[in-house]
């Protein structure tokens, strides 16, 4: 019987793991078709707008420059309109997943939470008080900005006997938000310069900036998201709770100044350069996770290609909708992210993921 046992619980180890192996390879296949899916999306960014391009006009652009009108298009305005949707995209889709994973609340976004809205209101301070116009000067304020609303809520919404629960943080969160946002538009409408210069910023747009912007944001969005997979794992073992996590060896304090580390720099390079976005960090981890289940390590993965892809497709259909206008992006998220937020709240299990 010994011996029997001894085989059946290998036999089921075997099992066990190749069923791991082949549900991981679904995901990498996945996960490669999601990058296809990203490609397309990048290339009708490039080809969709007031004016359309064709495909091929796209390629001579890109490949074969002659100055023209089509091809100055191209080059200087839908290109760094793309790569910028695209990297602002991962910055805010990564923060939203560390948020949710570390505070164990569906309902966590950087918008949400009002990590955004501080970052916001500090870029306004910064360039309606302080007369600062470049990003590399008012950067560093959308960081501070973002850190202290980061704790400003936590310490909001944990003023209670039952502690920061994800309603309290949601509620602590949009309270600020609401509040910042005040201040922060009647800030800019008392200096019509200032007003004038962050009109489309305010409501998060990803027109009108260059690659130099791009550029500046880049490091940071590495960073945060390099920060991000780091802790992927120790974030799997936070997920059942910090006793439990710290008996599985997962060093809990650590991995959550980290996570804030990553999350102040992701949010606050995405709003400093195309402005507070909000839903796409709360809409993009839920639905990966529908997908890849509850492992951080592909919540992260998956997210870093598909939040691009929402955020650049609410781009695109902004340009569309109200032709020969334009819809800002944030506006596009907004209307599309809130009834999940509502869809969300009216959950019956709502308490963690």
């Amino acid at each position: 019987m010994p011996v029997a046992t001894k085989k059946t619980d290998e036999s089921d180890r075997l099992e066990q793991s190749g069923g791991l192996a082949e549900t991981n390879s679904r995901r990498a296949l996945g996960l490669f078709v999601l990058l296809g899916v990203l490609a397309a999306i990048c290339l009708l960014s490039i080809a969709v707008g007031t004016k359309y391009i064709p495909p091929s006009e796209v390629w001579n652009a890109l490949f074969h420059f002659d100055e023209s009108n089509n091809h100055v298009i191209i080059r200087e305005i839908r290109v760094p309109r793309t790569v910028l949707g695209l990297i602002v995209g991962v910055a805010l889709g990564v923060s939203g997943a560390l948020i949710q994973a570390m505070t164990r609340n569906p309902l966590a976004d950087p918008g949400i939470l009002g990590v955004n809205a501080g970052a916001a209101f500090f870029v306004a301070l910064a360039v309606g008080m302080l007369g600062f116009t470049g990003i590399w000067s008012y950067i560093w304020f959308a960081f501070l900005g973002a850190i202290l609303a980061t704790v400003a809520v936590y310490a909001l919404g944990s003023m209670s006997r039952a502690g920061a629960t994800p309603i309290r943080l949601t509620l602590s969160g949009i309270a600020l938000s609401a509040v910042l946002g005040g201040i922060t538009s009647g800030m800019l409408l008392l200096d019509p310069d200032a007003f004038d210069k962050m009109r489309l910023w305010g409501a998060g747009s990803l027109a009108g900036r260059g690659l130099d912007i791009s550029l500046a944001i880049s490091p940071f969005v590495i960073v945060g998201s390099v920060l991000a997979l780091v802790i992927a794992r120790p974030l799997n073992a936070l997920a059942l709770g910090d006793d439990l996590a710290r008996s599985l060896g997962a060093k809990v304090n650590s991995t959550r100044v980290i996570g804030v580390i990553a999350v102040t720099l992701l949010a606050g390079a995405a709003t400093a350069a195309a402005g507070p976005i909000g839903f796409v960090g709360l809409m993009i981890p839920h639905m990966v996770r529908w997908f890849v289940g509850p492992d951080q390590r592909w919540i992260l993965l998956y997210t870093v290609v598909a939040a691009p892809c929402l955020l650049l497709l609410s781009d695109i259909v902004g340009r569309l909708v109200i032709r020969p206008g334009e819809l800002q992006v944030g506006i596009v998220t907004a209307f599309v992210g809130a009834p999940v937020l509502i869809f969300l709240v009216r959950r019956k299990k709502v308490s963690g993921l």
